[in-house]
């Protein structure tokens, strides 16, 4: 967003409206746009304008992409990743803080394959039905990332897809965000800071981090032909 190219939506940068508001049409999605003439003149002097949104449920929604890709067929879609196993505890804290997960971490890994079970059929036979299980209480599920960039790499041209590791955007996010301008055919104009965002205190059990690790690591090995090699979250454990 601090881009002088990159135009975010006039409300908040998430949509959401390839997943769960796509009935609104695609009117009400452009309503969530500055006007063109506007961000023209704006931008002009860095290069004209590129907008953006960003929808984290899109990849993991078993119907958001092809909408996506069919409405908008030159859109350029980034994926950053970061390890599974992390983002399996940092989304049930997410989910705990806002009051959508009642279950410690074990337990609502343990109830997972029933809250989840014919879920994303249903959303494929009925587009209109929201699963709030398969939104919100999907911590281990979600996490098998190379299921999900199949599906994507099904109906978007390669070319389309950018694959980030969020540990080389935190470790070097200089060299990470400029990948990303060249990407994006935009300026390689670099903000003049970084933050880190969505951070929240709280240790996992060793035990259930050793048993995901475990889990997660064929999902994992699949990842090599997006990356440029083996994960860092597990080249750094040894895997």
């Amino acid at each position: 967003m601090a881009h002088p190219q990159v135009v975010r939506p006039s409300f908040h940068k998430g949509v959401n409206y390839f997943d769960v508001n796509y009935e609104r049409g695609p009117a009400w999605y452009g309503g969530h746009f500055p006007l063109r003439s506007a961000v023209s003149v704006r931008t002009a002097r860095a290069g004209g304008p590129c907008v953006f949104e960003a929808s984290g449920y899109y990849l993991y929604h078993p119907l958001a992409i092809e909408r996506l890709v069919r409405e908008l067929p030159q859109v350029k879609v980034v994926v950053m990743l970061r390890d599974p196993v992390e983002r399996a505890f940092s989304a049930w804290k997410h989910e705990s803080a806002r009051g959508f997960e009642t279950e410690s971490f074990e337990r609502a890994l343990e109830l997972e394959p029933e809250r989840l079970a014919g879920e994303e059929e249903r959303i494929r036979s009925d587009p209109a039905y929201q699963s709030f299980a398969h939104r919100h209480q999907s911590y281990l599920h979600r996490g098998h990332y190379a299921d999900q960039l199949d599906r994507a790499s099904a109906v978007l041209p390669r070319e389309q897809l950018h694959v980030i590791e969020s540990a080389d955007f935190f470790g070097e996010p200089e060299g990470t965000f400029l990948e990303l301008t060249d990407f994006l055919g935009i300026s390689r104009t670099l903000p003049p800071h970084f933050d880190r965002y969505n951070a929240r205190p709280g240790d996992m059990d060793p035990a259930t981090r050793l048993r995901l690790g475990e889990y997660f690591a064929p999902h994992d090995a699949r990842l090599e032909a997006y990356l440029r090699g083996v994960p860092s979250w597990r080249d750094a454990a040894g895997a």
